[in-house]
């Protein structure tokens, strides 16, 4: 799962551009993650900020 810490985003939408799966999207500075997201990480080795964070579910 990816964890999104909004409080450091700074809605650059690098993440958006390198997304395999098309799973975020930045509309109106909200970056969202849909539900094709596979937790692959590519996304949070991007981010300049250090805002996205993959999680494992227990």
């Amino acid at each position: 799962m990816l964890k999104i810490h909004r409080d450091i985003c700074g809605y650059c939408g690098c993440c958006v551009s390198v997304c395999p799966e098309g799973a975020l999207e930045l509309i109106d500075a909200y970056l969202s993650v849909g539900e094709t997201c596979t937790s692959c990480g590519i996304c949070a080795k991007v981010c300049p900020l250090g805002a996205l964070e993959v999680v494992n579910e227990k």
